[in-house]
Formats: C-alpha cells, structure tokens, sequence
C-alpha cells in the first residue's frame, strides 16, 4: 500500500496569517525525502489554502506523483490541462464546507462527468473519482472511464462505536473489492489517522490511501519528516497483518 501525503493544511496554516511561510511546496519535498509515493493538493475554486502558484510549483518539483484534486468545472479542468498533473481527483465541492463532505454522485452526473473524464484523458492524465463506497456509484465510475476511485473513508473515520466502525469497513472492503473486479485501481482517504489506519491497510484491494490532516497535526510535535515516517511504518505494519475478516 502507498501513502500520498496532502499538503492542503500546511496551506491553511500559511493562510492563516497571510505571507508565505509554511510553504506547502517544502512540505511536499520533504514529504517525498520521507518515502512518500505521491502528494496531493486540492485547488479548490475560492482558493481557501492551495493557490495557483502552489500548483504550478508542485508540478515543478514533485518527482513521484501529483494528485491534484479539483471540482469538475471548466476553470479547473482548463488548469488541469495546462499543469498536467499525474492524476486529476475529481471531488465535489460547496464553499460552505470545511472540508470534502461526501463522494461525487456519479450516478446523477455521468453525462457531465464523462466528457471532464474524457477531455483529462486526452490531455494524457488520469482521472480519479472521489466517491462513497457505494456499488451503483463504483459501475457508474467504471462507466464513464475512470481510472481510479477513491472511496470516502470519512464515516468510517467519525464512527463513534466499534459496530458502526465495522459496519464501515465492511462497506469498504466490498466496494474495494467490487470496483477492482471492474477494473479500477483503488484508493481510500478522508479523516484517516494514526490511530484508524491498521484496519484499513487490512484491506487487501485498497492500494493507496490519501492522508493530509493528521499528518500536519502530528508534525507540530515531531516534525513533518518523522510524521510521514510513521505513518509509512504503520502501513507496512499494517499490510502484514492478516486481510481483514469481518462478520
């Protein structure tokens, strides 16, 4: 399983006082010195944290893979073609929410969806759905030609039993190993932490998992290399451990 690390926080913080430090980008180098198989960054359409130059700068400098996240919208997907990131996420958004609050409906937006899918990959990106684990959303995604899913970790994530957390990953692990039977390479993120990581890593379909928040927060306290490490550690720990069993 890889680990991508998102640096939309490290924005944030920037953001919060305005200036130019800490720079995502640095993070971002640091983030790959520290093992890190690929970095993602979401321009977001009110450009609350990740900026344009932010994006440009991290096309420059990122040598393993660039996920750029981003609403399917004619101004990003114009962008999209000229930065030409590695992977374009495809998530919804509303300038209301904090953060990303549910997966794309695919189902509802195939039509649309389709011809941003399509356009991405003449551009040669590929194109990775953000989505609710969710067997009518996976075909709707396989569908329109997506390349990837990533399947929204974030219920599972906020669980507050040990049933409703099994409950999650039960969801999780089927729709992983339903959307690789259609044929899409899956991905997982969205509030996943240090402490919920294991149980995902257990699930043998999932390859990639996107975590940006909780590795910011741990940073504060033993730096940005050594929290990218750890988690990595807890990865391979985790993929060792048997694949998960769940009743």
């Amino acid at each position: 399983m890889e680990l991508s690390v998102n640096v939309d926080h490290v924005a944030t913080v920037r953001e919060a006082r305005g200036g130019t430090q800490p720079d995502p980008v640095y993070a971002a180098m640091i983030a790959e010195m520290a093992g890190a198989a690929g970095i993602v960054c979401h321009l977001r359409e009110d450009r609350r944290h990740i900026n344009d130059r932010d994006v440009r700068l991290l096309r420059e400098v990122v040598k393993t893979r660039l996920n750029l996240e981003m609403a399917a919208t004619e101004e990003m997907v114009r962008i999209a073609r000229d930065v030409l990131p590695d992977v374009v996420t495809l998530v919804p958004e509303r300038r209301q929410e904090r953060t990303t609050e549910g997966g794309l409906n695919v189902v509802e937006h195939r039509h649309s969806l389709r011809e941003v899918v399509e356009i991405l990959h003449k551009a040669d990106i590929q194109v990775s759905l953000f989505v609710e684990p969710v067997l009518e959303q996976l075909e709707a995604a396989a569908d329109i030609g997506a390349d990837i899913v990533e399947l929204h970790t974030g219920h599972y994530a906020n669980a507050t039993s040990e049933r409703a957390a099994q409950q999650e990953l039960y969801r999780l692990h089927n729709a992983a190993e339903f959307a690789r039977r259609l044929g899409l390479r899956v991905a997982a993120g969205h509030g996943l932490t240090y402490e919920n990581i294991l149980p995902i890593c257990r699930i043998p379909a999932i390859e990639h998992v996107s975590i940006g928040h909780a590795i910011v927060g741990r940073a504060l306290f033993v730096g940005f290399e050594r929290a990218v490490r750890q988690m990595l550690e807890l990865i391979r720990y985790g993929r060792l451990l048997p694949p998960l069993e769940l009743r």
